[in-house]
C-alpha cells in the first residue's frame, strides 16, 4: 500500500466546513432524498426500500418495528466517551481508546505485591470477564450499535429524535474536544503486565467500525442536527484513522494476519478509503483479497482451516465471512465483484457459505469444536450469499433461524455480527 500523506484535504475541508457552519447553521450536507453514499450498504438499494416502505410494503412495516424498537432502546443511553474509563491506557492519555484481551487470564491469585495477578496466560474462547471494566470496549461497541440502528431507524421513518441521538452519541465519542478519541489503537487488547497495547487490537474496531462509516453516510443525506462541520469532522477523523491503519507499525502487522483479522483489516481499509475517498485504495484493497485472502485462507471445499482451528469453529466460520461479504459490497461499489472469483483449487466466497449451510439450516449438526454455537450466526452471510446469486443459498434462506430481535436483512441487507463473542 503507498503511504498517505499526514497533511491531507481532509483536515483542511473540516476547518472551512467548521467556518461555514457558523455562518449558515442549518445546513444540511445533502438533499433529504438523495441515496446516501454508504460504504457497505447499498445505498441505492435502501433508497428503493424506503420507497416499497411509503408505498405500504406490509413485510418492510414488521421489519421496521423491529428496528425501532431496537432504537427505541438507544434514545435514553448514553452518550459514551473514551474518557470516562477509570486510568488512561498504560503510556497514553485518556483520550486513547484502551481494551483488554479477552482470552488472557491471570494464573495466580492477585496479593499486595502481585496486583494483577501476574503472569497472564491465554485460554481461548474463554473471555475473562476483566475486559469488561475499566476499558473503553464496551462503550464502543455501544456507539457503535446505536449509531447504526438510530440511522437506520431515522432514515427509514423520518423521527428527529433518532438522528439527534446518533448525531450526538457521534459528536461525544469522536468529535468534541473534551470527549473525543485519538484516532488511534495503540492501546488496544493490552495484556497486564506484558504488553500496553498489540496489533490484533485493531479487530476491536475493524469487526464493527463500518456501521459507523455507513451510519455517518445515511445521516448526510439531510439528517436534523447533523451539520456539515459535524461531517466534515468525521471526514477528516475518518481520514487520520485510515492513515494509522496503513501507516501504523500495528497497522501493518494487522494487516500480515491469515486468519479474520486479516480479512476485517482489508475490509476496514478498503470502507475507510471509499468513504474518505481514495477510491484506487479500496478498490486495490478488493482486489488484493482475492489472492492475499480468498486463495490463502478458504480451502478447496470451503472450509476456512483458521477458523476451524479455534475452540469457536462456527462462531468464527461465520464470524471471517461477515468481512467477506462486507469487502464484497464495498467491491460492488467500486467495480470488482468478489463474488465471482474462483481461486486456483476452487476457492470462492459462495464455497465457504456453503459449507455452512447443512449446520445453518439445522439439517446436520456442526462437526467441529463449538463452545456456543448458534445456528442464526450464519443467517446474514447466507442472505448476502443469495443475494448475490448463489442458488443453495437461495435455498436455505426460508430454513434461517432469525435472530434474535428479528431479521432485518430487508432493511440493511450487509452482514453483521449475529452472536456474541461475549457469550
Amino acid at each position: 500500500m503507498r503511504a498517505r500523506p499526514r497533511m491531507r484535504l481532509g483536515a483542511l475541508v473540516a476547518a472551512a466546513a467548521a467556518l461555514t457552519a457558523v455562518l449558515v447553521p442549518t445546513a444540511d450536507a445533502a438533499p433529504r432524498d438523495s441515496a446516501p453514499r454508504t460504504a457497505v450498504l447499498d445505498g441505492r438499494r435502501l433508497q428503493q426500500t424506503k420507497t416499497r416502505l411509503a408505498h405500504g410494503d406490509p413485510q418492510l412495516k414488521r421489519s421496521v418495528k423491529d428496528l425501532t424498537t431496537r432504537a427505541d432502546a438507544w434514545l435514553d443511553q448514553g452518550p459514551w466517551t473514551v474518557v470516562d474509563k477509570p486510568k488512561p491506557a498504560p503510556g497514553g492519555d485518556v483520550h486513547d481508546y484502551l481494551s483488554q484481551a479477552p482470552y488472557w487470564w491471570p494464573s495466580t491469585s492477585p496479593t499486595a505485591d502481585n496486583p494483577w495477578g501476574c503472569p497472564y496466560v491465554q485460554k481461548d474462547g474463554q473471555r475473562n470477564p476483566e475486559v469488561d471494566t475499566g476499558t473503553d470496549r464496551q462503550d464502543v461497541e455501544k456507539v457503535f450499535d446505536s449509531t447504526y440502528d438510530l440511522a437506520l431507524a431515522w432514515y427509514y421513518t423520518g423521527k428527529k429524535s433518532y438522528a439527534r441521538k446518533a448525531g450526538e452519541v457521534l459528536r461525544t465519542w469522536f468529535l468534541d474536544a473534551d470527549t473525543k478519541m485519538n484516532p488511534n489503537l495503540d492501546h488496544a487488547q493490552f495484556i497486564p503486565c506484558k504488553y500496553d497495547g498489540r496489533a490484533i487490537g485493531v479487530i476491536d474496531f475493524s469487526q464493527s467500525y463500518t456501521s459507523v462509516v455507513d451510519a455517518v453516510a445515511l445521516l448526510a443525506t439531510g439528517a436534523p442536527g447533523w451539520s456539515r462541520a459535524d461531517r466534515a469532522g468525521m471526514d477528516a477523523w475518518n481520514e487520520d484513522f485510515l492513515d494509522w491503519m496503513v501507516n501504523s507499525d500495528f497497522g501493518k502487522e494487522e494487516g500480515t494476519a491469515d486468519n479474520n483479522h486479516g480479512t476485517f483489516y482489508d475490509m476496514q481499509v478498503a470502507a475507510l478509503a471509499y468513504a474518505t475517498g481514495d477510491t484506487d485504495l479500496a478498490r486495490r484493497t478488493v482486489l488484493d483479497a482475492r489472492g492475499k485472502r480468498i486463495d490463502a485462507q478458504i480451502a478447496g471445499d470451503g472450509s476456512q482451516p483458521q477458523e476451524l482451528a479455534r475452540t469457536r469453529s462456527w462462531h468464527y466460520s461465520t464470524f471471517d465471512l461477515v468481512a467477506y461479504t462486507r469487502l464484497a459490497a464495498i467491491g460492488r461499489h467500486v467495480g470488482v465483484d468478489l463474488w465471482t472469483y474462483r481461486g486456483p483449487d476452487g476457492q470462492s466466497l459462495f464455497k465457504a457459505v456453503d459449507y455452512l449451510l447443512p449446520a445453518a439450516t439445522g439439517e446436520t449438526a456442526w462437526p467441529h469444536p463449538e463452545l456456543e454455537f448458534q445456528r442464526f450466526a450464519a443467517s446474514d452471510v447466507v442472505h448476502a450469499a443469495a443475494d448475490a446469486g448463489d442458488p443453495a443459498a437461495r435455498s436455505a434462506v426460508p430454513k434461517l433461524q432469525a435472530p434474535p430481535g428479528g431479521d432485518l436483512w430487508a432493511l440493511r441487507p450487509a452482514a453483521e455480527q449475529l452472536d456474541s463473542i461475549a457469550g
